[in-house]
């Protein structure tokens, strides 16, 4: 019962807005670690002043955004790990790229903004475990009885390895929601062109950006990644 102590009673008029504001902002400050249980709704209730509806819409709240998740049917709700968050913004980030018709080539220009960002870290101090996933996806990519959609999966995961090797948690973050955003694109590409005719191709190209970093050349990395995003959407 200690843990009720983070929480005061709340007075507005949309109260379960200021219960669930409570609630995030102690998951936030990792007052609650990823994975413990949050006091029943009962405790919770009697701490806020308020009624159990109130908690339970508070906690519907925060559960669609990513902060609570139930551990199973009939178990409290405990706070949620950072990949549940991580996967309502890239949620809500293809949502409002969506909603605001945001156009293939500001996406792409924003994905050479970031990788290149990125190229430009890692290839002076890479995250040698990242490079490692970028040299094995790149191996699948080679593989021969890879499908279009495999190839498709494989090609995010070579890119995203690369972002990731910068060492910079920001620009992965932005890169994952990015990469969903975008993911659409990619199949009306291969469905434009011959999907054997095009492979070989950017197989080759994802060589010579993984050989610009593994060397250190940030100048041909830059180059390579927009003349190979730019050709490969058509942007």
């Amino acid at each position: 019962m200690t843990r009720l102590n983070h929480f005061r009673t709340v007075s507005r008029s949309a109260i379960y807005v200021d219960v669930a504001g409570q609630i995030r902002d102690v998951i936030l400050n990792r007052s609650f670690s990823s994975g413990e249980r949050l006091p029943p709704a009962r405790a919770l209730a009697q701490q806020f002043g308020v009624s159990r509806a109130t908690i339970r819409e508070a906690l519907r709240h925060l559960q669609a955004q990513g902060l609570l998740a139930p551990n199973g049917r009939t178990s409290p709700i405990q706070a949620a790990g950072p990949n549940a968050a991580v996967d309502r913004f890239c949620e809500a980030l293809t949502h409002l790229v969506q909603l605001r018709n945001v156009s293939l080539p500001d996406l792409v220009e924003l994905r050479v903004a970031i990788e290149t960002a990125a190229m430009t870290r890692s290839a002076v101090a890479p995250v040698a475990a990242h490079l490692d996933e970028a040299r094995a996806a790149l191996e699948e990519m080679e593989r021969p009885q890879i499908s279009p959609t495999e190839f498709h999966h494989v090609d995010i995961a070579f890119h995203a390895a690369q972002v990731a090797a910068s060492g910079n948690q920001a620009l992965a973050l932005v890169m994952l929601a990015v990469k969903d955003s975008i993911r659409l694109h990619p199949d009306e590409a291969l469905r434009a062109r011959s999907f054997a005719a095009i492979r070989p191709r950017v197989v080759e190209e994802h060589r010579a950006l993984l050989r610009a970093i593994e060397r250190g050349n940030t100048r041909s990395a830059a180059t390579l990644l927009r003349a190979h995003l730019s050709e490969f959407y058509g942007t």
